[in-house]
């Protein structure tokens, strides 16, 4: 069971301290990241984000239903709780928070991949992925489902 309690991150160039927020689809967005994004200032914010969360299982992720770390410097992000593609990232957190049983609070990252490998290995993991965010922008042009299928950064 999550922890309820609100933690907030601090994300800057030294890197994270306190806990990385994260709403449901991200999740998948952290395994599947491959150094591309929407602008320098997103990327150089996704980098600090995922390798974080890669090189500390452990690490604490609080669940989020809104906007996010990740989000900070998504150009689509309007404010808080506001992106340009909010029914598409939406429909993405709705189904991740679904199949991973998931509630805002806090968890370990290592928990939470665990529960994602085991959701994909449990069928055709690449028609499951694929139904979850087949639609994504970045889903044909990076390594992201190759990266999320080969659990390529679980450690």
């Amino acid at each position: 069971m999550p922890d309820t309690g609100s933690r907030r991150d601090t994300v800057g160039a030294n890197g994270i301290t306190g806990t990385v927020r994260l709403r449901p689809h991200h999740l998948l967005c952290t395994q599947g990241y491959s150094g591309k994004g929407y602008s320098d200032d997103f990327v150089t914010g996704m980098d600090i984000v995922t390798e974080h969360l890669r090189e500390n299982a452990d690490a604490q992720v609080e669940i989020t239903f809104s906007t996010d770390s990740i989000c900070g410097a998504c150009p689509s992000k309007y404010g808080e709780g506001l992106c340009r593609d909010d029914d598409k990232v939406l429909r993405y957190d709705a189904c991740v928070r679904e199949i991973l049983e998931l509630k805002e609070g806090i968890y370990s990252y290592h928990e939470l991949i665990d529960r994602l490998d085991t959701f994909l290995i449990a069928g055709e993991g690449e028609d499951r992925l694929y139904r979850i965010c087949g639609d994504c922008n970045w889903y044909p042009v990076s390594a992201c489902r190759e990266n999320i299928l080969s659990k390529r950064y679980v450690k």
